[in-house]
């Protein structure tokens, strides 16, 4: 059986490695599971409490930002910085601090740019028609991300498979697809959740598996402050959550 695998290029190897043996002890016990699991190695930065709500909003009707939008609220949000360097007890008029404020807010709305754009965008010009029945991975997508609990990074690796239904998907569109929805605030099971979601829609496949493991800076920076503590997700859609064989072949290339 031939698979179609790419593997993303790791952008940054100064970031801290995953330790290979303990995810893949994680993803031994995901093929275990029908539905969609969370496995936390530590302790779990909080749940969303917002239970009865759907977790993901349609990716043709998502709420976006727009670029006149950055430059309007631009000047609240550096004022909002320059309160909360006063908070801290700093003087923001000192020489390190002057420009620290626009600096800050230019880069919350960059770390958040994923609200200025539309998954319709890009699926639009790259759904082509391919009679090609068998598994698709593009697998080590590097994904940076704000904790909305926090505001503070969570950062790590996607894992994105599915199993085509005569329409294909262009490949880089789907790390395309990882970088608008991690730039947002967001929780790690919703942005597994939203990504294998957008696919399915997009595409009617056969069945999508989305695996991300990832570093919350919540667990590391404070509170439990775990350093080697990863967290991993997965939503298993369509024949990965019903056919445990489809979804074992998965999980076994990913970390392949």
């Amino acid at each position: 059986m031939e698979h179609s695998i790419q593997s993303h290029e790791k952008q940054d190897d100064s970031r801290p490695t995953s330790n290979e043996s303990s995810i893949n002890g994680h993803i031994d016990g995901l093929a275990k599971k029908d539905n969609r699991t969370v496995v936390s190695q530590g302790t779990a930065c909080e749940s969303s409490s917002h239970k009865g709500s759907s977790v993901v909003e349609g990716w043709k009707n998502e709420r976006t930002r727009s670029m006149e939008d950055n430059e309007m609220s631009l000047p609240s949000l550096a004022a909002a910085y320059t309160t909360i360097l006063r908070g801290l007890g700093e003087n923001p008029q000192r020489q390190g601090l002057l420009k620290t404020p626009w600096r800050a807010a230019t880069a919350m709305q960059f770390f958040t740019k994923g609200y200025q754009e539309k998954i319709i965008d890009v699926m639009n010009d790259a759904i082509f028609d391919e009679d090609h029945d068998e598994m698709v991975i593009v697998k080590d997508i590097d994904m940076f991300s704000m904790c909305e609990h926090h505001l503070v990074p969570i950062f790590g690796r996607v894992h994105i498979g599915y199993l085509p239904n005569k329409r294909v998907l262009g490949l880089s569109k789907l790390a395309r697809i990882v970088e608008i929805y991690s730039r947002r605030l967001q929780v790690q099971e919703r942005l597994t959740k939203q990504i294998a979601v957008a696919i399915t829609e997009a595409l009617q496949p056969a069945g999508v598996g989305v695996v991300i493991e990832a570093t919350h800076m919540c667990m590391v920076m404070r509170g439990v402050q775990k350093m080697n503590s990863k967290t991993v997700t997965s939503t298993m859609l369509g024949v990965f959550r019903e056919d445990p064989k489809t979804r074992d072949e998965f999980l076994t290339l990913i970390r392949s």
